[in-house]
């Protein structure tokens, strides 16, 4: 005997739904079995599930949000931090979509009044004057360059942090790496420079990312007993390693606890470093090491402070955020159309250049024309199923 499964049906007939089509709602007890038997039950009747992105894209096909704001949807799902968050719904309440619709129809009024010009040209008739015809491209051409300069710090900003895991060789930098990374990926040997090239490991630090990059142990000369060889490839290593260092925004300054400190590391820890903070490694080891500065023992052996460690990593990775400056618009968005705003607003100012000089309307035209293809592409005025594949396929079911 079945029992009768309690459930209520919400039906939106009309099209103000968020995908602008006709919509239906299942509630019913939150129970995963359950559940699974009434979604096969609508599967058997003729219903399918969505694929990843599926609503967003039906709300953009049908024109109730245009690419930015379904970029802003996976924005907000993605968002590691509060301000991610922020910035995603900002974009997705609009705050890139109507600049962009403003700057669009400004410059389609203009071309409407320039082709009405060619229409009549036989005629003494001013649809526009020269003199507004290049103030309006002087104003365009300010926003796309603004939007452009908003795209490109954004994608600056929005690469991964960097974290950078500096000390002495034989520290045990390799293996504090491969403990935080959570897999055997750095090579570790008791002997001096076994790491001559840097690695790099994604973290996630709840919800938090990073790069975080295992360098080659500073040298300031190449060891006792090396051959020409060997010193190259040394010298080589440090140059890396330093490369690393200059682009990494938090520096981890390793130290071996199971020994004292030697000259370079008494004077590395001298110097104030706002974006530096110490560990001691080796903490499963009888401790040899004085400090005069705070730290975070750890040992890769057996786990210790390292739940500290991430949780250190991740208030500093977001405070090298904030100082970097939030962008304006998710990643994605600033990915994609950074380029097409840049050649908008090229546009923009060589048709500006030419209405200044007067060299004909016609150009003008045709100039607006291209920059109203690349901003089509921005909002989705224009686009492509490869396009529209790139950018839904990384949704998750449904959305």
């Amino acid at each position: 005997m079945h029992s009768p499964l309690p459930c209520e049906l919400y039906l939106w007939p009309g099209r103000r739904s968020y995908t602008g089509q006709p919509a239906a709602e299942f509630h019913t007890i939150g129970s995963p079995p359950l559940v699974e038997a009434l979604l096969s039950a609508l599967c058997r009747s003729g219903a399918r599930l969505a694929q990843p992105g599926e609503f967003t894209l039906r709300a953009f096909l049908s024109g109730r949000i245009d690419l930015t704001r379904a970029e802003a949807v996976l924005g907000a799902v993605d968002a590691a931090d509060p301000r991610g968050l922020e910035v995603a719904l900002a974009q997705l309440a609009g705050g890139l979509a109507g600049p962009l619709s403003q700057l669009r129809d400004a410059l389609l009024d203009l071309l409407a009044h320039l082709e009405a010009g060619f229409d009549f040209a036989d005629e003494d008739i001013a649809f526009i004057a020269p003199g507004e015809v290049e103030q309006q491209l002087a104003a365009a051409a300010a926003t796309a360059e603004r939007l452009a300069r908003q795209m490109a710090s954004r994608t600056e900003t929005a690469q991964r942090v960097r974290v950078a895991l500096v000390g002495w060789p034989n520290v045990g930098k390799s293996s504090l790496f491969n403990a935080l990374a959570g897999r055997f990926q750095a090579i570790v040997s008791e002997h001096p420079g076994t790491t001559r090239d840097y690695l790099t490991a994604e973290l996630d630090l709840d919800g938090v990312r990073c790069v975080l990059v295992d360098l080659a142990g500073i040298e300031p000369a190449p060891p006792p007993g090396a051959g020409v060889s060997d010193a190259e490839i040394a010298a080589a290593a440090q140059r890396a390693a330093q490369s690393q260092i200059a682009q990494a925004a938090v520096h981890v300054f390793c130290v071996d606890g199971s020994r004292g400190l030697n000259p370079w590391e008494h004077a590395q820890l001298a110097c104030a470093a706002r974006n530096r903070f110490v560990v001691v490694t080796k903490g499963d080891a009888p401790r040899r090491v004085a400090l005069s500065v705070p730290a975070i023992e750890t040992s890769s052996q057996t786990g210790q402070g390292l739940d500290a460690l991430r949780s250190r990593l991740r208030a500093a990775i977001l405070e090298a955020q904030g100082a970097e400056g939030p962008g304006e618009v998710v990643p994605s968005t600033a990915a994609r159309c950074h380029q097409s705003l840049e050649l908008a607003a090229e546009c923009l100012a060589r048709a500006r250049h030419v209405a200044r000089a007067g060299a004909g309307d016609e150009l003008v035209a045709a100039e607006i024309r291209v920059a109203l293809d690349e901003l089509g592409k921005v909002v989705g005025a224009v686009y492509t199923d490869d396009l529209l594949d790139r950018i839904f396929s990384r949704f998750c079911v449904g959305k």
